[in-house]
C-alpha cells in the first residue's frame, strides 16, 4: 500500500499565511474532499501535492515509484495538439504506446496505401501487445465518451473551454495514478456527466484528493474531509454529511472554550492595566500568554455571520414574457418557438444537455442576445442583475471597499435597516482587517465572491444567474442559497449542481438538445429519479420490441388519444378531492409560519414544506387541466 506523508507543511502568498504547520497522512483507497472558503489556499496546496508549486517549510514522503494526475483549474494545452495527443501525455510506458497508436492509426487512416504509415502501425501495434494497452486505449475512449468528447483527431484551439476542460478531466482520469488530484472536477460537467462520474470514482484504484462544490457529488464520493481554516487542516472521518455533524459539534465546543478565554483575557487585561513595575521571568510569561490570548481572540472574532438580509426594490406582477423564441447557432437549434412567461418570486432552474442552448436563454433574456425570431419584454419595474460565466472587467489597483463603495455607499436590509458596506463584505466572508486588499492580490474564487456581492447590493428585484456555483466555495453557497429563499424577487438559475437545485428552485427547464425543451415541476432530484425509471423503462421496453417478430402488415397509423385509460380515470376521480387536501395542508403550514416570529430554524423547516407543498399543488393542476381534455361528460 502506497502511502503519501506531509509533516509540518507552511506556505505563504506574499504576506497573507494559506496553511501553517500542516500534517496528514493519504493512503490507497483515501476518498478526501478538501473544503474551504476561496482564497484559505486549497488550490495552493493542490499544486504543491502535484509538485507545480513549492512550500516554504515542511516535508513530504512517498515512494520513489509514487505518481500523482492533478486536474488544476487551469488547463495548459498546446493548441496545436489533437485531443488525443493531449489526452494521452504521459510519462507511464502505457500512455507512450497509446499514444503512438493513436498517431499510427490516424496517419493509415489518413492514407492507407503508404508503406510508411504501415510499417509504423505494425510497430505501434507490436508495442501496444507488449504493454498490454489496449484496455487503456479502450477505457480512455470510454471516458471521453461518457464526457461528450466523440472526435479525438479535434485540434485543442478548436474546442470551447468547457470542452477544454472535459478533456483536461479526461488527461487526470487516464492517468489512473496513485494519487488523484481534482479542482472542481464537476465544472463543466451536465447532470449525466456526474453521475457517471461519481461511479468512475468509487471504482478508482487509487487515492483522491478533491476540491469541489457539489456537496451530494462530496457526500456520495468522500470518507475523509480536510478543512481549511485560518492557515490550519482541520480532519473528519467520514463524508461530507459527517463532517457536517462533527464540525458543529467542535464549533460548540469552541464556543464554550472561548467564553473561558474571554473571561480569562479580561482578568489579564485588568492585571496589564494595573502597570505591574516587576518585570521578572514569569512576568514576562504573563504578557507573552496575554499577547497570545489577544491574538485568539481576534481570529475567532474574524469568523464572519451568514445574514446578508439585502432589500430589493418592488416587482410589479408582470415580469418577463419570450414569446415564440427561435434561434440557431452554428448550424444547431437552440430555441425553437419557445415560450416562457415569468412572474412574481418565480424560481426556475435550467439545466440539461451541454451545449443545448442553456446559457444562450438567459443571454436572450437579458438582451444581451437577439433571437432570430420572437421576442422578450422585460416589465416596467424590473430591475435586472446578470451573474454571468464570466466575471466583468475588474480594476485591479482598486480596493475591495472602494469597488463596492462605488455601486452603494450602505445597503438597505429588507427589514428597512441599514447596513454598511464593511458589514457586508464580513457578512460575505471577507474579514474586516482584508477590505483594503487590492482586488488583484485576491484569488479567482475571491474575486467571484466579490463580482457576485456587488450585484446584490444594487438591490436587483430580478436575478438571472449562469452557472453561479461554479468557483464559488461552499460557504459562499450556503449564503447565497439563504439569499435566494428569503429573495422578494424572481430567480432564473442556470446550474448542474442538484443540492442548489433542489435547495431553490421549484420548477424546472430541462434543455434536451436540438431546441426541446421539457419542463418539468419538482426538485432535481426527483427529476433525475424519474428520469432514471423511465430510461429504465424505455431500454426494456426496446429489448422486448427486438424480441417480437417483425410485423410484415403494412405499418398502423399512429393511435389519436381520444379518452382516458383506466389509471387515467382513477386519477381524474380523485384528483379535485387532492388539490383541495393540498390546499388546505398549505393553509395550515402558512398559518403556522405567521406564529413562528423568532425560530428561524423552525421557519425554514416550514418554508420547505411549503415550497414542496406548492410543489405538488403546481403539478396535480398541471395534471388536471391536461386529463380533462379527455374526461367524459
Amino acid at each position: 500500500m502506497k502511502e503519501l506523508r506531509v509533516d509540518n507543511l507552511s506556505k505563504s502568498y506574499g504576506d497573507k499565511l494559506l496553511f501553517d504547520d500542516i500534517s496528514f497522512l493519504i493512503h490507497t483507497n483515501d476518498r478526501i474532499g478538501l473544503i474551504g472558503i476561496n482564497g484559505t489556499g486549497k488550490t495552493s496546496l493542490l499544486n504543491v501535492l502535484a509538485g507545480k508549486d513549492t512550500f516554504d517549510n515542511g516535508e513530504m514522503k512517498h515512494p520513489h515509484d509514487f505518481t500523482t494526475s492533478y486536474l488544476s483549474q487551469t488547463t495548459e494545452f498546446n493548441g496545436e495538439d489533437t485531443v488525443a495527443q493531449a489526452i494521452f501525455t504521459g510519462e507511464s510506458p502505457v500512455l507512450r504506446a497509446v499514444h503512438h497508436y493513436e498517431l499510427a492509426l490516424k496517419e493509415l487512416e489518413a492514407d492507407g496505401q503508404n508503406i510508411q504509415a504501415q510499417k509504423r502501425y505494425i510497430q505501434a501495434e507490436e508495442l501496444m501487445n507488449k504493454e498490454d494497452a489496449w484496455s487503456a486505449d479502450t477505457n480512455a475512449k470510454t471516458i471521453l465518451q461518457k464526457l461528450g468528447i466523440s472526435d479525438i483527431s479535434k485540434r485543442i484551439k478548436e474546442l470551447s473551454g468547457g470542452q477544454e476542460k472535459r478533456v483536461a478531466l479526461a488527461q487526470a482520469l487516464i492517468q489512473e495514478a496513485d494519487l488523484l488530484l481534482l479542482d472542481e472536477p464537476t465544472n463543466h460537467l451536465d447532470y449525466k456527466a456526474i453521475q457517471w462520474l461519481e461511479s468512475y470514482l468509487k471504482q478508482y484504484r487509487g487515492a483522491i484528493l478533491l476540491v469541489t462544490h457539489d456537496r451530494y457529488f462530496l457526500d456520495k464520493i468522500t470518507n475523509r474531509i480536510f478543512e481549511l481554516s485560518f492557515g490550519k487542516l482541520h480532519e473528519y472521518r467520514g463524508n461530507y454529511q459527517v463532517y457536517l455533524e462533527r464540525k458543529s459539534e467542535r464549533e460548540a465546543s469552541e464556543l464554550t472554550a472561548e467564553h473561558k478565554r474571554k473571561q480569562l483575557y479580561k482578568q489579564e487585561l485588568d492585571w496589564m492595566r494595573a502597570g505591574v513595575q516587576a518585570r521578572g521571568t514569569k512576568q514576562r510569561a504573563r504578557i507573552g500568554r496575554f499577547n497570545e490570548l489577544k491574538d485568539n481572540l481576534n481570529q475567532s472574532q474574524e469568523k464572519a455571520q451568514v445574514d446578508i438580509n439585502i432589500g430589493t426594490t418592488r416587482l410589479g406582477k408582470k415580469v418577463i414574457e419570450a414569446k415564440n423564441l427561435s434561434l440557431t447557432m452554428g448550424g444547431q437549434c437552440l430555441l425553437k418557438d419557445f415560450n416562457l412567461l415569468i412572474q412574481g418570486n418565480e424560481r426556475l432552474g435550467i439545466t440539461g444537455k451541454n451545449g443545448s442552448g442553456k446559457s444562450t436563454l438567459l443571454n436572450v433574456l437579458a438582451g444581451k442576445l437577439t433571437p432570430d425570431s420572437g421576442i422578450v419584454t422585460l416589465g416596467e419595474t424590473v430591475k435586472l442583475a446578470y451573474y454571468t460565466q464570466q466575471t466583468e472587467e475588474i480594476p485591479e489597483d482598486v480596493r475591495m471597499i472602494k469597488y463596492l463603495q462605488d455601486v452603494a455607499g450602505e445597503v438597505r436590509t429588507a427589514t428597512d435597516g441599514v447596513v454598511s458596506v464593511p458589514d457586508m463584505l464580513e457578512r460575505f466572508l471577507f474579514p474586516r482587517n482584508s477590505h483594503g486588499t487590492l482586488i488583484r492580490k485576491l484569488s479567482g474564487g475571491e474575486k467571484r465572491r466579490l463580482y457576485l456581492l456587488k450585484l446584490l447590493i444594487a438591490q436587483p428585484n430580478v436575478l438571472l444567474l449562469d452557472e453561479p456555483t461554479n468557483d464559488l466555495d461552499i460557504d459562499t453557497l450556503t449564503i447565497l442559497e439563504d439569499y435566494l429563499n428569503d429573495f422578494e424577487g424572481a430567480v432564473i438559475a442556470v446550474s448542474h449542481d442538484r443540492y442548489f437545485l433542489d435547495k431553490t428552485m421549484k420548477k424546472l427547464l430541462v434543455f434536451q438538445g436540438n431546441g426541446k425543451i421539457l419542463e418539468y415541476f419538482g426538485s432535481m432530484s426527483d427529476f433525475l429519479e424519474s428520469n432514471d425509471s423511465l430510461e429504465a423503462e424505455s431500454e426494456e421496453t426496446q429489448v422486448k420490441k427486438s424480441e417480437k417478430k417483425p410485423d410484415l402488415q403494412s405499418p398502423a397509423k399512429p393511435a389519436v388519444k381520444t379518452k382516458l385509460s383506466y389509471m387515467e380515470k382513477k386519477e381524474w376521480e380523485v384528483i379535485l378531492t387532492e388539490i383541495d387536501e393540498l390546499e388546505q395542508e398549505l393553509e395550515k403550514l402558512q398559518e403556522e409560519m405567521n406564529l413562528q416570529t423568532s425560530d428561524f430554524e423552525k421557519l425554514h423547516t416550514l418554508q420547505t414544506q411549503v415550497d414542496d407543498v406548492e410543489g405538488k399543488i403546481a403539478y396535480k393542476l398541471d395534471r388536471w387541466e391536461y386529463l380533462s381534455e379527455f374526461a367524459e361528460d
